[in-house]
């Protein structure tokens, strides 16, 4: 079971030209192939007079969901190049549809492997990477006389302050590694003479900075 991955950090839209063919390379963060192809059908739309709209995506923290299509470019010189981008720069739950205008030159197989690759690629750049780890989250509640420096020290460490809840008492959830946990716990008590009081909330994914 992975406790890490990284996807596309935004969607977004970055353009190459090569021998006077336009590429458009468009990313965005999906969870499932639904959604997936509901960008790849929009970006149909929003580009209708291109001759080709070649995708590849990759789903799911492991990246077990994997699809490309050449969209008719010659077999395996626009789908397969872009997906072997996506996987070498470990990204999943990323779509990328490449939009091609001809420019009057054909560019042969490798041109087209290289040129597809290359856009995905450079876009990739632009937009930005996430990671996302999976950790423990922990509920650390304490009154409101101590919450200010608490925080503070929260965003110094090297602990992930996740989310911050202010009720009847402050309340800040805490992204940890399996192993943080009890240096955690040292810390915190260290911190607050012992007045925190911690709540388990389970595993989740959680975007790291």
């Amino acid at each position: 079971m992975t406790d890490r991955y990284l996807s596309v950090a935004r969607p977004g839209v970055h353009e190459i030209e090569i021998k006077r063919s336009r590429f458009l390379c468009a990313l965005a963060p999906v969870t499932s192939e639904e959604a997936a192809r509901e960008f790849i059908a929009a970006r149909r739309r929003a580009d209708p007079g291109a001759r080709h709209h070649c995708h590849a995506f990759v789903l799911g923290p492991d990246g077990r969901t994997q699809r490309s299509s050449d969209d008719g470019e010659p077999a395996g010189t626009a789908g397969t190049p872009m997906l072997e981008v996506l996987r070498r720069r470990e990204l999943t739950d990323t779509v990328a549809v490449v939009t091609r205008y001809f420019g009057g030159v054909l560019l042969g197989a490798g041109g087209l492997i290289r040129a597809y690759g290359q856009s995905v690629s450079d876009a990739l750049e632009v937009v930005g990477v996430l990671e996302h780890r999976r950790l423990r989250l922990v509920e650390v509640a304490v009154s409101y006389d101590r919450a200010g420096r608490l925080e503070n020290d929260l965003r110094a460490s090297r602990y992930l302050l996740h989310a911050t809840r202010f009720d009847e008492s402050a309340r800040f959830e805490i992204g940890l590694a399996p192993d943080e946990a009890p240096v955690f716990e040292s810390w915190l008590a260290d911190l607050t003479n012992g007045e925190a009081t911690t709540t388990e909330l389970g595993e989740t994914w959680v975007q790291v900075p």
